[in-house]
């Protein structure tokens, strides 16, 4: 029954995280890391705009951290660095 499980999921997995945005000048910053044998990639995604219009940037970083918080924290500063570089140009294709 264990891969019946993973493939349909089972009713005691982990619920969904909410993810709290992080506003920086017009733009939203989401910290979301990736977990990676014990470590954790930065990785995380930026928003702007509001229904229909909405453009996302996703990115992941080759840089692993020991913990959550410390992968978050520095997300939240390199996606800074990258608006200040680019604006709104980010979402060119």
């Amino acid at each position: 029954m264990g891969w019946f499980s993973r493939l349909f999921g089972s009713s005691d997995n982990k619920k969904q995280e909410i993810i709290e945005p992080v506003e920086y000048k017009t733009f939203l910053i989401y910290a979301e890391p990736i977990a990676e044998g014990g470590l954790f990639r930065i990785a995380g995604r930026i928003t702007s705009g509001e229904g229909d219009s909405v453009k996302t940037h996703r990115f992941i970083r080759s840089d692993v951290l020991g913990n959550k918080a410390d992968a978050n924290e520095l997300m939240i500063k390199k996606a800074q660095m990258f608006i200040d570089q680019m604006g709104e140009s980010i979402f060119d294709k």
